[in-house]
C-alpha cells in the first residue's frame, strides 16, 4: 500500500472539477450527478492523494453502455465490488499511482445520502473531522499497512460517524432524502 498522506490540499477541488467535466461528458446519457467525497472533498484532515467521486444516475445501464469510455480515460471498472447496486471504477495516473475513485449509484440510493452525510457533517463539524484525521495519521504511523488493514482501522470510527452524520444529515441537508 502506498502509505502517502497528506494534509488537505485546495487543489483537490481542481481536480475534482476537472475530472468532473470528464466524466460529465461520458456520462451524459445517464444524466449523471457527480459529487466530491472521501476526505480529500474535507478542508483541513489529512488524506490519501485520491479523488473520490460519487455519481448520482437515472440508471445504471447508461453507465454500463458508457464503460468503454470510462476506460478509454484510464478507468478500470470492478463492478459492483461489494456493494450490491453500485458500479466501480479506479484509475491510475501516468506514474501508475491510483488518482481516483467513482462510485456511482441511481439517484435515490441510501448509499448515495451515507456519503453526501459523512462528508458534509465532517465539514460542519471540524472537531470530528480533526479526530478522523488523527486516526488515519496514527494508523500510517504504526507502520506495516495494507490496504485492508486501514480500511478496517478506520471502520468503527467511519461506521459511527456515519450513523451519527445520516441522522444530522436528514434535518439540515437540503438535499432529497
Amino acid at each position: 500500500m502506498n502509505n502517502t498522506l497528506l494534509p488537505h490540499d485546495p487543489k483537490w477541488k481542481d481536480h475534482f472539477g476537472q475530472e468532473q467535466q470528464k466524466l460529465e461528458t461520458i456520462l451524459q446519457d445517464a444524466k449523471a450527478k457527480l459529487h466530491h467525497i472521501g476526505s480529500t472533498a474535507i478542508p483541513g484532515i489529512h488524506a490519501k492523494p485520491i479523488i473520490d467521486i460519487l455519481g448520482e444516475v437515472t440508471c445504471l445501464t447508461a453507465v454500463e453502455a458508457a464503460q468503454s469510455e470510462l476506460l478509454s480515460i484510464g478507468y478500470e471498472s470492478l463492478g459492483e465490488y461489494g456493494i450490491a447496486g453500485r458500479r466501480y471504477f479506479r484509475k491510475q495516473s501516468a506514474s501508475g499511482r491510483r488518482s481516483h475513485h467513482l462510485h456511482i449509484f441511481e439517484s435515490g440510493s441510501p448509499h448515495v445520502m451515507r456519503h453526501l452525510a459523512f462528508r458534509d457533517y465532517l465539514r460542519a463539524h471540524p472537531a470530528i473531522a480533526a479526530e478522523y484525521s488523527a486516526l488515519k495519521v496514527g494508523i500510517i504511523a504504526a507502520g506495516d499497512v495494507t490496504w485492508d488493514s486501514y480500511l478496517d482501522a478506520k471502520a468503527p470510527f467511519i461506521a459511527q460517524t456515519e450513523a451519527d452524520a445520516v441522522i444530522w444529515y436528514k434535518t439540515h441537508s437540503r438535499q432529497p432524502r
